[in-house]
């Protein structure tokens, strides 16, 4: 794996500052079921990396103080971390809605057949990943039959009242190092395609940047295309995403319970709040985040590269 921060260490991307913070990313660990190209994580089956209840009872803790209103839990497949359910009923009793970031053929794997209905029963909004709706493409960014396993759970899901009364959003990446297409249009796509062909419906589709970092990062620097990639990004700044980037009302845990400005930075080792040391959250209980000064680098022109780049899709 190759060295990326160096790289990106020395940026003239603006200064940002934080908002109103109302939601809290929590990585719950690395593990997951598959190894995708693109994953900025480096997650998959061999991670041993998993957030413990320990951690996991300061983050709800952090929930009562800060009133977060939106619980965004991430991995790895969050739903390997053996607390996944218990995270998540806590912060339901709490009233904060809660986010499933699902690579989708976890519900297909042995021993989790009843997720599905656990999330359906705790109404959890799923933002899942679909980085195309050709088998081909899919598989060949992330595996032999991921295609075939995501239809039919998008398929159970949506016999459980998903893309209807209950909130199922899909996620496209590029296949490379090129930028996300209109995602007004490829929603279109995806949608007539997927009805069409599997009978399956959904609410939204998500286009995410990826992010010149870890796995997808080294793989571009291996292929000699880093420095053209952040060219591309570069010359698609728009200034007028900045209003609308995840870090101005999002903090980013790490399955050891550190804060970070976003999961970006997480993964970068940045500490939030631009500071020398990483912070715990349990120090943070009563620490005020708005007007925070958020730690910046070069991959930030990735979320603010065209149409915009965060979790919740293009910004503009």
């Amino acid at each position: 794996m190759h060295a990326i921060l160096p790289k990106l260490a020395q940026t003239d991307f603006p200064a940002i500052k934080r908002n109103v913070l109302d939601t809290l990313q929590v990585n719950l660990g690395y593990l997951c079921n598959q190894s995708c190209l693109h994953c900025h994580v480096n997650a998959g089956p061999t991670r041993k990396e998993l957030m413990d209840k320990a951690n996991i009872d300061h983050v709800l803790g952090f929930i009562d103080e800060q009133d977060i209103k939106t619980l965004d839990l991430t991995g790895g497949a969050p739903e390997m971390n053996p607390h996944f359910k218990y995270i998540v009923t806590e912060a339901v009793k709490r009233g904060v809605t809660v986010i499933d970031r699902c690579n989708l053929t976890i519900l297909e794997e042995p021993g989790y057949e009843n997720f599905a209905q656990f999330l359906a029963d705790n109404r959890v909004q799923i933002v899942a990943s679909l980085p195309c709706y050709s088998s081909d493409n899919v598989d060949a960014q992330r595996g032999d039959g991921v295609f075939d396993k995501s239809i039919s759970a998008l398929q159970k899901l949506n016999e459980l009242g998903y893309g209807k009364a209950l909130d199922l959003h899909l996620v496209y990446n590029p296949q490379g190092a090129q930028l996300p297409p209109s995602q007004i249009e490829l929603e279109r796509e995806y949608k007539t395609y997927l009805q069409e062909n599997f009978d399956i419906g959904f609410n939204q589709l998500l286009t995410i940047t990826n992010m010149p970092i870890k796995r997808f990062g080294s793989t571009l620097i291996s292929k000699g295309q880093f420095d053209d990639y952040m060219n591309v990004l570069k010359s698609a700044y728009q200034s007028l995403n900045l209003d609308g980037l995840m870090c101005k009302s999002l903090i980013s845990v790490d399955w050891q319970g550190f804060i970070y400005d976003c999961d970006f930075n997480q993964m970068l080792g940045l500490p939030a709040g631009v500071k020398a040391s990483k912070t715990h959250i349990s120090d943070c209980l009563e620490m005020n985040f708005n007007q925070q000064p958020i730690t910046i680098a070069d991959h930030c022109y990735g979320c603010t590269a065209g149409s915009g780049s965060s979790c919740g899709g293009s910004l503009t």
